[in-house]
């Protein structure tokens, strides 16, 4: 937490210090930013085998950068709202001038504060003195062949190959009773994994009708299984969270009716738990089958009578030889001079699966030398002393998390304040990372880009789980192992980083992070009593339903960063937010139409403003965003199911707006023009939603369309035409539409445009997905050119009138996955699509039986060709989506 701490303070300094102010700075300030600056360095530099003799270094520094930004960041604060009745736009360097007038008081406390890292620096450079402290070099980098992620080729299947073949044989036994097949072990063993790969297991996805998938954990919340029941079940995020306990269940019971299914009810801990969920499925007496996960033997004895459980065991040497060498070498043959070592650090590990994926994730992204090696396997033998015991793993992990560079383990134990199992979307992790200040700038490249590689980095150290992939082979929802989990729970309040909001009179002063996981109700009156109430919070996340009123208690977290509430329903905006003029995140969920006040102008350091839709997706769902907005030049995402962008016009007119060159995210929009000055303003955009609603009078070339192509950093573009009282058949969009070069993700809708001028999107080079939807083309024939579409990994035509389509092999190298959905008209999939042979899936809904008869004939042909992994998915008209 010392780096964390040191680089949340550095880039605090940084606003103050900033390069187009050229006042002078009170020097208490830079010789604080210098003291930052060499300690980050030398973080840097220090190698992990330091861990032990910087500890109590680490704590030192953590607690005075703490004290440090607290002063200043409430120094800062105060000044803002201070001035927040004016009109007047205040740039930073207007902000960081009136800031010197408070120093006066807060001198003498940073002074003391830089007494204490000028010791600490004195400290750290006796060390080196003595060769106390080793020092990273160039040469202990990485090999080549490590530099790259090596998530894509893990084998996970390691050692499991028999296991998977005896619960597939349960699974498919002719019993036509509903049978509950447990598997059980102690935590680490890979009963998750099993299931999953059980799951996934293409002669298991064609014996069921159906599958789901669903975790229970220590935390059991009914609703929320039921959700994720129904989720898994559709295919995709049912908004069903208003919906009773009593309807959800009808619902699930309905999906299951009279189908061969297989559920999957993953870490169940008790009885009680096991029997509110089975009562959910019928027994259709057809062969339908639950798989059951648990740690605990009486549950899995309880299960079923008619199939005993199936103990999951250590994996024996040779298993657990090949399973280390896939997770440190994959490909590359074992070093001879590793072997010897290599088979005691083996040994050490026991047959336990996690262990040696957290080992083999150590090996793999550390120097690979005899001397660290041997340092690894003596730490390895002390910490584990009985295998049976938790504790002991816990004490492994301690070792492996000390291993980490200083600037990964705050986004490792942030993990901790996520609910148990739960699966988070990359990109808002890494967007809470930034807003968190986790991530170190580097002027090469977005603080987001960094965090995606922090990310990449802790997945590739199996510390953090990728629990789905885009079809892009990126990460796009991760979670984490529970025993890791409670490693980060404990070390979180060592370090004072997080806490539940029912230990909040427990709390520490430092306190940074809270998670509020249960009812506040009960809470309430404990909040307001406890003594802590000037707490210096940075982040509180929402993870139950809690009432609006709630959000009143976080005018307590003054310096308060982070603000995620989306599980709170609110029908107004809480006004009362924009006074914490440190927030850089927000995340609402809105009922119904409502408009931002003018005054969230004062929130000047916000970055992220999320806003979801909750139950009701539609045009309700509509935010109306002030001309303020454009005054905000800290922006860097702006997310909403609809919103009206008001024009800068006064930005034109040489107003007191100014261009939003953070911002990369804007999603979505109506009817917006794109005018060259919108360009201007906003250069950096990587992903843009937009839709236009087509009222029969308006010129579709006012919205300046073919403009887009000046978007040079756009990346994803999503663009929905419809018309007003849904009006089937508008006018077809422009032929001249134009796209920037660097497009790798395309949605469009509704265009109407003829298929002979689909060259405009085949010609761009580095799209991987695209998705045509509502007649997005039209026309009774495609035909294909060649030289087009050579990256393109993902097709999805949705609602087209389209009857005949001319391609071959040549033209879609690279598809992994054709998804056709209301293709009522289309006679059938040309025979050239089965001969691309990257490609793995054929998604069909709604089509008609020639269109599915062609494509078993591909699976035919894939098949007889030894390609086992294949697969034709049918989807039901309640799936509308497909996720990329």
């Amino acid at each position: 937490m010392a780096c964390a701490s040191l680089l949340s303070l550095n880039q605090t300094l940084d606003q103050i210090l900033h390069p187009h102010d050229q006042t002078e700075q009170p020097h208490i300030i830079r010789s604080l930013h210098e003291q930052v600056t060499f300690l980050l360095s030398f973080l840097d530099v220090s190698s992990p085998q330091n861990s032990d003799k910087l500890l109590g270094l680490e704590e030192r520094i953590r607690d005075a950068a703490y004290e440090a930004e607290d002063i200043i960041e409430s120094s800062m604060s105060d000044q803002i709202v201070s001035e927040s009745g004016s009109h007047e736009y205040r740039t930073e360097s207007h902000i960081s001038n009136q800031i010197v007038l408070e120093w006066d008081q807060k001198f003498e406390r940073l002074q003391k504060i830089i007494q204490e890292l000028n010791s600490i620096s004195d400290e750290v450079l006796k060390m080196r003195e003595r060769n106390e402290i080793q020092v990273l070099l160039p040469s202990n980098s990485l090999p080549a062949a490590a530099s790259k992620s090596r998530s894509t080729y893990k084998s996970v299947a390691v050692g499991l190959d028999r296991d998977l073949m005896e619960i597939k044989k349960l699974l498919t036994k002719p019993h036509s009773e509903l049978v509950v097949v447990s598997i059980v072990g102690m935590g680490g063993l890979g009963k998750t994994t099993l299931a999953k790969l059980t799951y996934n297991d293409s002669l298991i996805a064609n014996h069921f009708d159906v599958r789901a998938w669903v975790v229970v954990s220590r935390e059991y919340q009914e609703q929320e299984v039921l959700k994720g029941l129904l989720n898994s079940l559709r295919g995709l995020n049912h908004e069903s969270g208003e919906e009773s306990i009593e309807k959800l269940a009808e619902n699930v019971s309905k999906s299951l009716k009279d189908k061969r299914y297989l559920i999957v009810i993953d870490d169940v801990w008790r009885m009680n738990q096991l029997n509110q969920v089975k009562s959910l499925f019928p027994d259709n007496n057809n062969g339908s089958r639950i798989i059951l996960t648990t740690r605990k033997s009486q549950v899995a004895n309880r299960a079923s009578l008619l199939c005993p459980p199936y103990h999951m065991s250590v994996l024996n040497v040779e298993e657990s030889w090949n399973l280390l060498h896939e997770m440190v070498f994959g490909e590359e043959r074992w070093p001879p001079e590793l072997e010897k070592i290599g088979k005691m650090i083996l040994m050490e590990c026991r047959g336990l699966p996690l262990l040696l994926v957290l080992i083999g994730g150590l090996l793999y992204k550390s120097e690979r030398t005899l001397h660290y090696w041997k340092h690894v396997a003596r730490n390895i033998g002390s910490k584990i002393d009985d295998i049976e015991y938790e504790f002991g793993i816990l004490n492994l992990i301690s070792f492996i998390y000390d291993q980490l560079p200083h600037h990964l383990r705050v986004c490792f134990l942030y993990m901790c304040v996520l609910p148990e199992d739960y699966e988070i979307r990359k990109s808002k992790l890494t967007k809470l990372w930034v807003a968190n200040r986790f991530i170190k700038p580097d002027r090469s490249k977005s603080l987001e880009e960094v965090a995606e590689e922090y990310l990449k980095d802790l997945v590739d150290r199996n510390l953090i789980l990728v629990r789905e992939w885009s079809y892009r082979g990126e990460i796009k929802t991760c979670g984490i192992h529970d025993i890791l989990r409670d490693f980060c729970l404990m070390k979180a309040e060592e370090e004072k980083f997080n806490l539940d909001v029912s230990y909040l009179p427990k709390v520490h002063y430092n306190l940074r992070q809270v998670s509020i996981v249960t009812d506040l109700k009960n809470q309430i009156p404990r909040l307001a009593l406890t003594h802590n109430c000037d707490l210096r919070v940075r982040a509180v996340t929402f993870f139950f339903r809690n009432s609006p009123n709630d959000i009143h208690l976080i005018k307590k977290f003054w310096l308060l960063r982070v603000l995620d509430a989306l599980t709170i329903r609110f029908e107004e905006f809480p006004v009362e937010i924009v006074e914490l003029v440190n927030l850089r995140y927000i995340a609402l969920t809105y009922w119904m139409k409502h408009r931002f006040p003018a005054s969230i102008a004062k929130l000047c350091n916000l970055e992220t403003l999320i806003v979801n839709p909750g139950k009701f997706r539609s045009i309700f769902n509509t935010s109306f965003l002030p001309p303020e907005i454009w005054k905000m030049s800290r922006l860097r995402h702006l997310l909403f199911m609809r919103s009206y962008l008001p024009y800068p016009t006064g930005a034109l007119k040489g107003g007191s707006f100014v261009p939003l060159e953070n911002l990369q995210t804007l999603s979505n929009v109506i009817n917006f023009r794109w005018t060259k000055e919108i360009l201007e303003m906003m250069p950096n955009l990587k992903k843009l939603v937009i839709s236009y609603e087509h009222d029969g009078r308006t010129e579709w070339s006012s919205y300046c369309f073919d403009n887009f192509v000046h978007l040079h950093q756009l990346e994803v573009l999503k663009c929905i035409f419809f018309a007003k009282c849904y009006i089937k058949y508008q006018d077809p969009l422009p032929v001249n539409f134009a796209f920037p070069q660097k497009l790798k993700r395309l949605t469009l809708s509704g265009c109407r445009i003829s298929w002979k001028h689909m060259t405009v999107v085949g010609s761009l080079s580095n799209l991987e997905v695209l998705k045509l939807k509502f007649h997005a083309f039209e026309g009774p024939e495609w035909e294909l050119n060649d030289g087009k579409f050579r990256r393109l990994k993902l097709l999805l035509i949705h609602m087209t009138d389209l009857e005949h389509w001319k391609v071959d092999e040549t033209h879609l190298p690279s598809l992994q996955c054709l998804s056709l959905r209301y293709c009522y008209n289309l006679v059938d999939i040309p025979s050239g699509i089965g001969k691309i042979p990257t490609l793995e899936e054929i998604e069909l809904c709604e089509c008609k039986t020639s269109v599915v008869t062609s494509a078993q004939v591909i699976q035919e042909e894939k098949e007889s060709l030894g390609n086992n992994g294949f697969k034709i998915v049918l989807k039901d008209k309640d799936d509308t989506n497909i996720s990329s």
